[in-house]
């Protein structure tokens, strides 16, 4: 990069913060957005609406005396016979130059400048100017009379300055880009050569040249990944598993007559696929989808005790130590008299309870770990693990999930998700998975009724169910008393419902309790001692109580969506019409789309497209922190979803034509997955 015109060492350095290290990287270094800079056009195609751009004959210029902020102000004349003042301001304090030395020799009247800005009043005939450009100045080029590109940027750069090296890199090079789609693929969808379409995304003459820019780069992109994904599924079919499994039902028959219900038709048809694939010589890898309340954790455990009745160890893991903790009372719940060892390894297991746990791990006699992130250090060892469940996968990455298989090279691995994930989706981010769904809900459920309601008429509805003998959740987001005094911590709300409902029990559940007493707390309030639990978010998953009929969600507006959802699944559990109501004083734009989104339906695969249209697919999937998506630097997995479809089928094609990819036209695609998917993401294995 030092050595790119403009760049230096120095830059160099700051340019690799931002992942550009080489040539090639720089120029797919794509714009976020772009500012529309062409003469007397409104500047609200982009979402960058808030600035102005203003050409114009310099009329007059002056700076203006101030103690500790330089002013200078130069009033331009338009084409139309208008009137702009552009205003600069520089810190003068301690500094013994001047800072407008330069404007002084440059903003000569009769010159014609670009200024662009914010403007400073309502009708924007004054502009606080942050870019000028002098209309005879070849540099002005990038900056003006354009769609503009603008870039993600870090401390050290800024977008005049990307704009430059961009703009003078791609004059330069743009004739080194390598063509990498298969030329069938370009002719098929049409697309525009590699060259016209980076230079097309970084400096685009027209909105049209800049969509069918952006759709040829968001396709190659989305091939790759599809690609990607479909040799890593080719690879795990073809690896051969050190263990085989035999239904023994030791364990199993045990387990469901102690469960208490009949298994779905949904459930059976799942278990009968995750069965067949353990039964198989080849690893499983399958992703599980269903919606809140499906039933997919007992799923699971009937996987885990398949694997523990064949001699076999089994890792349920999950993202947080909420959750991990629930899943470990759930085991409890189901797995009471049934001679199979089970225990929860968390990040704050004590020290002296962690070393035997892995003593009881690397031993063998522990065959079910639960836990988090904690299961991937170095020193968990296990004797014979052959089966991995992983909860919410859409906040693990890719990388986590395979670290956890290396601690067993061909274990059976199953993934879950509660926020289901729409099909084409899945099939480019989890390509390398076959998809199960459960897709309905035990019998005899009603829908639950969610609606929007104030605090008093919330608990005398709360009222109403615990007098007819059933029984509430209330909850609140926080446990200790927050800065904001509206939100009250759970702890106080327990004593004040405590007085307000004095005729019945009720109980307090919170994340920092102690595991026996949250298991104290969620028995009381299974076996209905307790009729109303306050609660936090640590009920989301894990407790089924079918006499549970209303639920309030109080400060409703501090949960997300998908959150929303998966607490109101905690009630609608029996024959009985079940409530939730959101509390909820805010009035934004944003909690009103959120909560009217939950109100108006309790399908899980519009709540969870929801969810990603309003967070972007970065947090929806849990990518953006995670880096999973690092390989996406143009395209959306929400916006572009048809590119995405498209790039799916063609895959099948390509792969259909040339199995290993050896054909010379298919060779430059060959090489850019070798690139980015095996040496640089280690994601594959090619050779």
């Amino acid at each position: 990069m030092q050595y790119i015109k403009g760049v230096g060492p120095k830059r160099a350095e700051l340019f690799s913060r931002l992942g550009v290290e080489t040539l090639d990287d720089l120029l797919r270094y794509y714009p976020r957005d772009w500012q529309d800079r062409r003469t007397g056009s409104l500047m609200s195609v982009f979402r960058q609406t808030s600035y102005s751009v203003y050409k114009g004959t310099i009329a007059f210029a002056r700076k203006v005396p101030t103690r500790s902020v330089g002013v200078y102000k130069v009033t331009l004349k338009g084409p139309d016979g208008g009137e702009c003042e552009a205003v600069w301001f520089k810190r003068t304090m301690g500094l013994r130059y001047d800072p407008f030395a330069n404007f002084e020799r440059e903003m000569r009247p009769g010159r014609t400048l670009w200024v662009i800005g914010r403007p400073s009043n309502a009708d924007g005939t004054e502009i606080r100017v942050e870019e000028h450009y002098f209309a005879d100045d070849p540099e002005s080029v990038p900056h003006v009379d354009r769609l503009a590109p603008v870039y993600p940027l870090t401390e050290g750069l800024s977008n005049p300055f990307m704009r430059g090296v961009l703009w003078k890199a791609l004059q330069a090079h743009s004739g080194e880009l390598k063509e990498i789609l298969p030329p069938e693929m370009l002719q098929k969808r049409n697309l525009l050569s590699v060259s016209q379409a980076v230079h097309g995304l970084h400096f685009p003459s027209t909105v049209a040249e800049l969509e069918a820019a952006r759709q040829r780069i968001v396709y190659e992109e989305f091939l790759l990944l599809s690609a990607a994904w479909e040799i890593k599924k080719r690879q795990t079919r073809v690896e051969n598993k050190k263990y085989l499994y035999q239904v023994k039902r030791t364990l199993l028959t045990p387990f469901k007559q102690q469960i208490g219900f009949e298994f779905t038709h949904a459930q059976k048809h799942v278990i009968n696929e995750i069965f067949t694939d353990m039964e198989s010589v080849h690893p499983m890898t399958r992703l599980l989808q269903g919606d809140v309340g499906s039933g997919k954790t007992v799923v699971a455990l009937s996987a885990l005790l398949l694997a523990a009745e064949n001699g076999w160890q089994g890792v349920f893991m999950a993202p947080t130590e909420i959750l991990a903790e629930q899943h470990y009372l759930t085991l409890c719940k189901f797995l009471k008299n049934i001679p199979v060892k089970f225990e929860l390894l968390l990040g704050r297991t004590k020290a002296s309870e962690r070393r035997k746990i892995l003593e009881r791990l690397q031993s063998g006699e522990t065959s079910i770990a639960i836990g988090t992130h904690a299961l991937l250090e170095e020193d968990v060892v296990f004797k014979n693990l052959s089966f991995v469940v992983i909860d919410e996968q859409h906040r693990f990455g890719v990388r986590q999930r395979a670290l956890l298989r290396q601690k067993s090279a061909s274990a059976d691995l199953l993934i879950m998700t509660a926020t289901p994930i729409p099909r084409t989706l899945a099939l480019s981010l989890y390509g390398d998975l076959d998809v199960s769904i459960i897709d309905t809900l035990p019998p005899g459920r009603l829908p639950i009724e969610t609606r929007r309601t104030g605090e008093n008429e919330a608990f005398a509805l709360v009222r109403d169910e615990v007098n007819a003998g059933r029984q509430a959740y209330i909850v609140h987001p926080l446990i200790d008393e927050s800065e904001d005094e509206d939100i009250k911590s759970v702890t106080e709300q327990f004593e004040r419902l405590k007085s307000l409902f004095p005729e019945v029990s009720v109980g307090m559940i919170h994340g920092r309790m102690k595991g026996k007493e949250k298991m104290a707390a969620m028995e009381s309030f299974a076996s209905g001692s307790t009729r109303i639990l306050v609660a936090t978010p640590v009920i989301e998953v894990g407790i089924d109580v079918k006499n549970a009929t209303v639920m309030v969600i109080q400060n409703a507006e501090r949960f997300g969506i998908a959150s929303l959802h998966q607490l109101r699944g905690r009630v609608g559990r029996g024959s009985q019409k079940s409530l939730c109501l959101l509390v909820s004083s805010s009035n934004s734009d944003t909690v009103n789309e959120r909560l009217s989104a939950l109100c108006a339906t309790n399908d899980g695969f519009k709540i969870g497209e929801k969810d990603m249209e309003m967070r972007g697919p970065g947090e929806f999937l849990g990518t953006r922190q995670s880096g999973e998506t690092d390989f996406l630097r143009a395209g959306d997995l929400v916006a572009d979803k048809n590119v995405l479809a498209w790039a799916a089928q063609d895959r099948y094609e390509l792969f259909a034509s040339d199995p290993e990819l050896k054909l010379p036209q298919h060779q430059p695609f060959r090489q850019r997955l070798m690139e980015l998917y095996s040496r640089k993401w280690r994601l594959i294995d090619m050779a």
